[in-house]
């Protein structure tokens, strides 16, 4: 009896060392990521802090929620890499309803530990372009297929061969399937229709980590969503080509304020952080640099029209090569879809540019014809009164002061009292000539 009570205290002993073990085995919550929008380096920086958050956090599992036209190779490769070098399982799940995963997306979705997609989405159309936005030259172009092809290759060793097919179909011929097709070939593992039911179906599912195999429980841990920082969302709103462009107008249009009116800095200032705002954005953008061309053109027709004062005929031009600039810069053919400019943007930044700018010709114009008000030279025009005689010369009043001054050749004699106009300045010396009464 009392060796069966010895027993019994090691067995309970044994088990409350065991039980907490147990718990570990399992992490604490599921962290939710969302990604809506281009790949990016900002998107690779946030997929990188919420994975340094789920290990720091002890989670289960990260949640990837995808919808994504593309985006670009360099942040893709190190988004892949974060992904299969991550310590806690990545679940890609390609959703709302009608999402997609494309370009850049279906290499990224076809990276995680376990993949799933909503009812009604699709995958695939991975095949490359260059950075202008057309089709890649024979001999870089296959060695740029054949670097995704390898990339993806051990990704996919352990789907069907089917869905191997498809993957490489995906990069070379852009071949792109829904939902259903996808997960008939094995290309993914579960379709979802929430969030719940993907977790639901994870429950009890073995992914291949780096340490080994390991069993996701899913069921009834706390989800947590993880959100874009403020740096990440400004990041992310940089590569919008509509954003890049408005930068990319007022950077300029504020630098020649500047030169045209140079002694503050506001206008510099604002012009220079513009215009380097929109290079961050250029650089990974599919753009075609010869537009950049109309729109230099474009802003020296506007700056001459200042200087050279053509009524509006210089602005007008200006407008016609902004317009043209933009579009060739941003909506060349073979540019991605979610990467071209909005064409009545275009238009209406033109517009309000051409128009400031018309603006500030009307000043300079109405300047240029204004009588100076101030100095010597303003009193052209001014009357006054002659003081004494001015045979042919004397002394007027004019402007509150006393003057030396000349009668013009043909004026009719002036005497003291009468009245006279300063035609000119010479010197200080006016030259009048007599007003009839």
């Amino acid at each position: 009896m009392k060796n069966f009570l010895k027993f019994l205290t090691f067995l309970a002993l044994s088990l409350s060392l065991l039980l907490p073990l147990q718990a570990q085995a399992s992490g604490t919550s599921i962290l939710v990521l969302t990604i809506d929008g281009p790949l990016t380096p900002a998107t690779q920086t946030y997929l990188a802090r919420g994975i340094q958050t789920a290990e720091q956090r002890g989670a289960e599992a990260i949640i990837l929620q995808l919808d994504t036209p593309g985006g670009n190779i360099g942040s893709l490769q190190q988004m892949i890499s974060d992904i299969r070098n991550s310590p806690v399982p990545v679940i890609v799940y390609v959703t709302p309803r009608g999402a997609w995963a494309a370009s850049a997306g279906a290499l990224l979705t076809i990276a995680g530990h376990a993949s799933a997609m909503a009812p009604e989405t699709a995958i695939g159309a991975a095949s490359p372009v260059s950075s202008e936005g057309e089709d890649l030259t024979q001999t870089m172009e296959s060695k740029v297929k054949n670097q995704l092809k390898a990339t993806i290759a051990p990704l996919m060793a352990h789907r069907p061969i089917e869905a191997q097919k498809l993957a490489e179909a995906m990069i070379d011929e852009a071949a792109a399937v829904s939902s259903e097709k996808a997960l008939s070939i094995g290309l993914i593992d579960f379709i979802a229709t929430d969030l719940d039911d993907l977790l639901s179906q994870l429950e009890g599912f073995t992914v291949q980590m780096p340490s080994g195999p390991q069993t996701l429980h899913t069921q009834d841990l706390p989800v947590e969503r993880v959100n874009f920082s403020l740096i990440e969302q400004l990041l992310q709103i940089l590569v919008d080509p509509n954003i890049v462009l408005i930068l990319l107008g007022l950077g300029v249009q504020a630098i020649l304020i500047e030169i045209s009116s140079p002694g503050g800095w506001v206008a510099g200032f604002i012009g220079a952080v513009s215009l380097a705002l929109a290079a961050y954005g250029l650089g990974f953008l599919t753009v075609n640099w010869f537009g950049l061309a109309f729109l230099i053109i474009a802003f020296v027709l506007f700056l001459i029209d200042i200087k050279a004062a053509t009524h509006g005929g210089l602005t007008a031009a200006g407008i016609g090569s902004f317009i043209v600039g933009a579009l060739v810069l941003f909506n060349s053919p073979g540019t991605p879809e979610f990467q071209r400019v909005s064409v009545p943007l275009v238009v209406f930044l033109a517009l309000v540019i051409g128009i400031s700018f018309a603006i500030i010709v009307g000043f300079a114009l109405r300047a240029q014809k204004t009588r100076v008000r101030t100095g010597v030279e303003s009193l052209a025009g001014v009357t006054g009164t002659a003081v004494s005689d001015v045979a042919p010369r004397g002394q007027v009043q004019a402007a509150g002061e006393l003057w030396t001054a000349e009668a013009v050749a043909g004026s009719e004699p002036i005497r003291r009292g009468d009245r006279v106009e300063v035609v000119a300045v010479e010197g200080l010396r006016l030259k009048v000539r007599k007003i009839e009464h």
